[in-house]
């Protein structure tokens, strides 16, 4: 069964109902899982999503933040959803495809500006956040499972624009690489992005603060496609659509895409 799955922090699935709309449209995935909703479940506009050909959805809302939805083209059954640190925040809920493939989509925690948990609690909620993850997929060890999302973390030297400047600053630090790390170990997973494209600066993600983002260039690869080792090489195609953070009043965060024969 062949398919692509693309994933994007939206930034408000309402505000960017249409952005959306006109993903979809184009580049027609099989499955979107969508970060950053912002929006209880019954708020997003899934009927409008369902006449695009999307009928399926899946999701855990909240009110102004935080938020994760997966749409599907195919039929999807849910499968479940964690209070991973016990934050109570709504960041992952995970779907099944009729081949049996289990997709998860996450949004972890951004961490805050300041990378160090004894002054800034946020930064220690992402490391809490990673934590649980990692011992969650210890304990119950994922197979045939893509794992998609803003995972809020850059880590490799070539998924930042400059990694010597980027070393204390909150997604690219040492400590939150080695995390995300041992989270990816503990289930198997594989990049899929970077097994597709091993080489080369890669970004997903430019703030709005730049005046102009295309031309500074300062991103980051934030936003993750892995697969469990035993489908990973199903997995293929990756690609970073750089072009949709400059469609009109965008999120900051590009759509990234893989495919997978499965």
């Amino acid at each position: 069964m062949p398919f692509t799955i693309a994933t994007w922090n939206i930034n408000s699935v309402r505000l960017r109902e249409g952005l959306v709309a006109r993903l979809l449209a184009e580049e027609a995935p099989d499955v979107l899982c969508l970060q950053e909703c912002k929006a209880p479940v019954d708020k997003i506009p899934a009927e409008a999503f369902a006449a695009l050909g999307y009928p399926f959805m899946v999701a855990r809302g909240q009110k102004g933040y935080n938020g994760v939805a997966i749409l599907s083209k195919r039929p999807i059954t849910e499968a479940g959803a964690g209070d991973f640190a016990g934050l109570g925040h709504a960041r992952h809920v995970a779907a099944r495809l009729e081949n049996g493939v289990v997709i998860h989509n996450f949004y972890v925690p951004a961490g805050g500006d300041i990378p160090d948990r004894a002054v800034n609690e946020k930064f220690g909620q992402k490391l809490d956040y990673l934590a649980a993850m990692r011992d969650h997929f210890r304990s119950q060890p994922p197979r045939r499972a893509i794992l998609v999302g803003d995972l809020n973390i850059a880590p490799r030297e070539d998924d930042v624009w400059n990694h010597r400047a980027l070393l204390k600053i909150v997604s690219h630090t040492p400590v939150e690489v080695e995390a995300l790390g041992e989270t990816q170990a503990a289930g198997d997973w594989v990049d899929i992005t970077r097994q597709d494209i091993p080489d080369g600066r890669l970004y997903s993600w430019w703030s709005y603060r730049a005046p102009d983002w295309d031309a500074a260039d300062k991103g980051r690869r934030l936003d993750h496609v892995w697969a469990t080792a035993d489908i990973a090489a199903a997995g293929h195609g990756s690609r970073i659509l750089r072009e949709v953070r400059g469609w009109d009043q965008p999120s900051d965060h590009a759509p990234v895409l893989a495919g997978f024969d499965l």
